[in-house]
């Protein structure tokens, strides 16, 4: 009997979350088959033919209805109501500290109730939410119901500035395990569980796949070209780029930054870019492909990201494993990635003279300079940022926790978690 496991996200699939896919697909090719559910869809936005096909394989608890989200509550309500009202006490427990309030937690339990009928339907024995927010939660109310254990992905730092308003430490107690995909993130969990539920906590860390370990070295352009992939908003620091750039051109140097990506912050930037008038120097391409983004990296001779917030950003390591050097700043697991001086450089968050100084060095530095940096990240990614060595960590987890044979999960049983919703 196939070895099923369950993927909960918030959004998924979803531009910024192609870690999650890659993870999935490994874990696949190991031979788990994984289910995979998202809360809400923003099929939208997306670009990537590879996060398109996703889209078909996943099924969204929300977009049925009011209704719908009514009639499977009542249903769990009616057919196992001693789990129901442990549940609905658990919300209320809960509730009262969130930052969204007991009707969103509500909320979270009838798509608990959703999640729980088609995992039973389909013999899930496992279920993983990515991220420690409400995805996290709907697991837990899942599992509480009578669902399959569950463990989730912590990614920062939504989850360390909301600890008690997510019940962080409400769901570290009731899963299964928890991962971090940082150091840094696995002390920040230290933080919110008793020591003796350390040994729960497991590192393993988002990782690129063959598309880019494998990629044959490009050499870096002559171009004083930079990029900076992500989400257009405060926390990435994208506005201090641009008055960066603005003092950079000020200075006389010539130079071109594409900023890759949208977002909430885009009209502000774009202000500051005329404002400054640096529309010949700073481009923005709105969301791009996986390809186009690869292209966008290899087209510069550095990546720059001077977030304020972060875990530990998936696009350092594409950049990296892409033989580019990354300036970012000393923040969460970015300086477990980055080494100043040897793979790049690392700035204090809101320096906005010591990005300018960063920049300007890999404007000006020998591309020879820059492509040993380049090589030396590369072959740190290669080393800690795998995917498919870190989801063996993952599925290992998942054979153990699961009491499956290590080496058969064709097969081995099933766990069972909970008798059928119809008794």
């Amino acid at each position: 009997m196939a070895f099923k496991v369950a993927y909960l996200v918030n959004q998924y699939p979803k531009v910024s979350h192609s870690f999650v896919r890659r993870e999935i697909q490994a874990l696949e090719a190991s031979g788990i088959s994984v289910l995979r559910f998202s809360i809400r869809s923003v099929a939208n936005e997306l670009v990537d033919e590879a996060d398109k096909q996703e889209l078909q394989k996943t099924r969204f608890l929300l977009g049925n209805g009011a209704i719908f989200l009514l009639l499977s509550l009542l249903q769990v309500a009616l057919s196992r109501p001693i789990r129901f009202f442990q549940a609905l006490s658990l919300v209320w427990q809960t509730g009262w500290k969130s930052e969204r309030g007991m009707a969103y937690q509500l909320a979270y339990l009838a798509e608990a109730c959703i999640l729980l009928r088609w995992l039973l339907k389909a013999g899930a024995v496992h279920l993983h939410a990515h991220f420690g927010t409400n995805s996290a939660t709907v697991a837990m109310l899942c599992h509480m119901l009578g669902g399959p254990p569950y463990s989730f992905t912590v990614h920062g730092p939504e989850e360390f500035d909301k600890v008690q308003m997510i019940a962080l430490p409400e769901k570290i107690k009731r899963a299964d395990f928890v991962v971090a995909i940082s150091a840094f993130g696995v002390s920040q969990l230290y933080r919110w569980c008793p020591f003796q539920e350390w040994s729960k906590i497991h590192l393993i860390r988002c990782g690129v796949d063959q598309s880019f370990l494998a990629q044959p070295p490009v050499a870096i352009p002559e171009e004083p070209r930079l990029v900076c992939v992500g989400r257009l908003c405060e926390d990435k620091g994208q506005l201090l780029l641009v008055h960066a750039a603005h003092q950079l051109a000020a200075a006389g140097l010539d130079f071109k930054l594409t900023l890759v990506g949208d977002g909430p912050l885009r009209a502000e930037l774009e202000t500051w870019i005329r404002t400054y008038g640096l529309e010949r120097q700073v481009e923005i391409t709105g969301w791009a492909s996986s390809a186009e983004v690869r292209q966008f990296i290899l087209d510069a001779r550095a990546m720059v990201l001077p977030s304020f917030a972060e875990g530990l950003p998936v696009v350092i390591m594409e950049a990296l494993a892409l033989v580019r050097p990354v300036i970012s700043t000393t923040i969460a697991g970015i300086p477990e990635l980055v080494q100043p001086g040897v793979s790049g450089w690392l700035v204090p968050p809101s320096s906005i003279e010591a990005l300018t100084q960063a920049m300007r060095s890999a404007l000006q530095s020998p591309t020879a300079d820059l492509e040993k940096m380049g090589r030396m990240g590369a072959e740190r990614v290669a080393k800690q940022h795998n995917v498919v060595v870190e989801a063996q960590k993952l599925a290992k987890l998942l054979q153990t926790r699961n009491q499956l044979l290590p080496d058969k999960l064709g097969d081995t049983q099933q766990t069972v978690f909970s008798a059928p919703i119809s008794q």
